[in-house]
């Protein structure tokens, strides 16, 4: 299984309470890029503007990521989202493993 296999099951976990469906099916990370060294890069587009749960489902989406085997860092950019700056702030606060 590859280091992307093991980052989009991680994804597969992250559930949206609204729907109960995980976020990858719901398709709102795109753009997700590893590279050899183990750093990942992805976007979270929550499934509204003024998603509610939208700081919950981010660091669930950057914890999950995080307790990969092979994961050694992990950049989550937020678009379309009215406090995608404020958010992007709070999860790089939040730091890498």
């Amino acid at each position: 299984m590859t280091l992307k296999d093991k980052v989009e099951n991680a994804l597969r976990g992250v559930i949206d309470p609204g729907t109960n469906l995980d976020i990858m099916r719901m398709k709102l990370v795109r753009d997700l890029l590893i590279d050899q060294d183990g750093r990942v890069c992805l976007t979270f587009q929550p499934s509204s503007p003024v998603c509610p749960m939208a700081f919950k489902l981010a660091y669930d989406i950057k914890t999950a990521v995080q307790q990969t085997e092979g994961v050694k860092e992990v950049e989550v950019k937020v678009s379309g989202y009215n406090r995608a700056d404020e958010l992007m702030e709070v999860l790089k606060q939040s730091g890498n493993p």
